[in-house]
């Protein structure tokens, strides 16, 4: 078997150097074959009290303040919200998942327990003998492996059993199968993960949440799929996020051995990934049961270079500031996202102010050009004529005459006249509303819409009802209006005598009721109507004739200010929280001052 850090060997035995991981878990000293612990049948007091003391040896070099930093950064994170589907959002969601668990899974336990035992998860792709290379290192099958597909289907974590009491609880304990075992080198744990392409999805996420918990990466791949897409993405997701990384070759062909081995090298440098270190291990053929103990004698041998308390401890702390290290890029890109999302929201915004005054304009002009009547109310009108001679009242002088008889039957059929009014000025309403809603579908979906307009375009139904629902008590407040008015005038509220007067005998003429009728059907466009009005009240008319119809026009442009709002109330609850950013920047801030 051969064992290479990327382009430079790593050497098990003697003196040579163990560089790559290896080196910087020793820190500035060079460990040699002496540096191999032997493990006491018997865990001795001064051991106990080093093991006690190794939080606070590590948390000086830490700093006890990176946990309460990492766990307000956590809390921020959680909640960043990136609603607008804006180009780079989905991405985003993805980093912001991927740091939750990162902190979740491994850098506030770590953080927590500094003195808990190195984790070296052993992962790798369907078929790549992770599971028999594990039980090879431990000596028995203590990992289910075999031909089947998936092996791994409950992830087994192994210490040694002198390490019980540094055994961390937390999120891998949770999920794995805990087995004590006497050739697990001391400091550490080791851990089989699940196939990390296993066609089994919660296989496929355990694989990941136990890769996010790992403390050191010992990648298997073999010589037939080491080009493959996963695991240079694996590899990828463990250099981003600052992991201590290994990587074994496995059942390389002997023949071959020399040509796969330097293509892998040549990868692992384009990647820049020199420092990894790599063991080779040779096809054994068809077999069952473990490999032969020479063929994984580097990579335990490797391993137990790692352990003891203040080696494991290295590889601990050396992960944790590479993953401290990683955060500012991940919490950073995160907060631009943020950013983004505010821009997108202000850009939507303000396509919607920018509509509001010609939807505004447009509705108020239908009112003042009187379209509002349509055919049934000038269907009601000649009915009238007919049957209680709405226009033949009698005048003398100014002053309408008619028997308060006659004044009442105008009065109930001028009622129907009212509610066909009404009928048309509540479908006007609505008619203005819903043109605003396919304007603002346009403009926020449409070619040319802003980024992330989708996700707060009107949806139809919604606003029809809402529509349907809202316009009604609107028109009934706009007719409540010409009695108040007509009120005011018989009582002389504001008018010399004369005035109220006619009004008095207009009133007897059509009924109060009746003469608000028609003051709102000229308001809404009746030529009729403000014909009748002209010849009983002159130009005493206009007045109320133009505040009912400014009145109904304000209403209209209130409907229209309705589905503005909707598309707002719909941006806001699709908009980032104004201090999200900027917390997660001052957390940016903490982190770079302490690591």
């Amino acid at each position: 078997m051969f064992a290479e850090p990327g382009a430079r060997d790593v050497a098990p035995t003697g003196t040579t150097p163990v560089r790559g991981v290896t080196a910087r878990a020793f820190g500035s000293r060079t460990p040699t074959r002496e540096d191999v612990p032997v493990t006491p049948s018997l865990e001795t007091r001064a051991s106990r009290r080093a093991a006690r003391q190794a939080r606070a040896d590590v948390a000086e070099e830490i700093g006890l303040t990176v946990h309460d930093v990492a766990r307000d950064l956590r809390r921020d994170v959680a909640a960043v919200r990136l609603p607008l589907p804006i180009d780079g959002a989905a991405a985003a969601e993805g980093s912001r998942d991927r740091l939750l668990a990162q902190l979740d899974e491994h850098l506030l336990p770590r953080l927590a327990e500094l003195s808990a035992l190195a984790i070296v998860v052993v992962a790798g792709s369907t078929g790549a003998g992770k599971s028999t290379l594990y039980n090879s290192l431990l000596g028995e099958e203590v990992s289910e492996a075999g031909v089947l597909r998936p092996t791994t289907r409950e992830p087994v974590l192994v210490y040694h059993p002198a390490d019980a009491e540094l055994l961390a609880k937390g999120p891998v304990t949770e999920i794995a199968r805990v087995v004590e075992h006497e050739a697990v080198p001391r400091g550490t744990a080791l851990l089989d993960a699940p196939d990390l392409d296993s066609f089994v999805q919660e296989n496929r996420s355990t694989a990941q949440q136990l890769l996010e918990a790992a403390d050191l990466w010992l990648f298997v791949t073999t010589a037939s799929r080491y080009g493959d897409a996963l695991p240079w993405q694996a590899l990828a997701k463990a250099t981003e996020r600052g992991a201590s990384v290994a990587m074994v070759l496995n059942r390389v062909p002997k023949d071959t051995m020399t040509t796969v081995r330097g293509a892998l090298l040549q990868r692992l440098r384009e990647h820049g990934m020199t420092d990894v270190p790599l063991f080779v291990v040779p096809d054994a053929g068809p077999h069952e049961g473990l490999l032969d103990e020479a063929a994984v004698r580097p990579v335990r041998r490797w391993l137990t270079l790692l352990a003891g308390p203040d080696r494991s401890r290295a590889v601990i702390v050396r992960t944790l500031k590479g993953s401290l290290g990683a955060l500012p890029g991940w919490v950073g890109s995160l907060a631009d996202a943020v950013d983004a999302q505010h821009e997108a929201a202000e850009r939507l915004r303000a396509t919607v102010d920018a509509e509001q005054p010609a939807a505004e304009r447009l509705a108020r002009d239908a009112v003042a050009a009187g379209i509002v009547v349509g055919a049934a109310v000038e269907a009601r009108w000649r009915e009238l004529q007919g049957s209680v001679g709405v226009d033949r009242v009698k005048m003398r002088g100014d002053l309408a005459r008619s028997s308060r008889r006659a004044g009442r039957a105008r009065e109930r059929g001028l009622d129907a006249l009212r509610e066909d009014v009404c009928a048309a000025a509540t479908r006007t309403l609505v008619a203005s509303g819903a043109r605003v809603e396919e304007r603002l579908r346009a403009v926020l979906a449409g070619p040319g819409a802003p980024d992330g307009g989708e996700a707060v375009v009107p949806d139809g139904v919604e606003r029809t009802a809402a529509r349907e629902g809202a316009v009604p008590p609107l028109v009934r407040l706009w007719s409540a209006r010409a009695d108040t008015l007509v009120a005011d005038a018989v009582r002389g509220d504001g008018a010399a005598d004369v005035g109220r007067a006619r009004f008095e005998a207009a009133a007897k003429a059509f009924g109060q009721r009746g003469l608000a009728s028609l003051l709102l059907a000229a308001a809404a466009g009746s030529g009729d109507a403000a014909r009748v009005l002209e010849r009983v009240l002159g130009p005493l008319a206009d007045e109320p004739v133009t505040t009912l119809r400014d009145d109904l026009s304000d209403r209209a442009a209130s409907v229209v200010d309705r589905e503005m709002s909707a598309v707002r109330e719909a941006l806001a609850a699709n908009e980032p929280t104004e201090d999200s950013a900027a917390g997660l920047r001052v957390r940016l801030a903490e982190l770079r001052r302490l690591t």
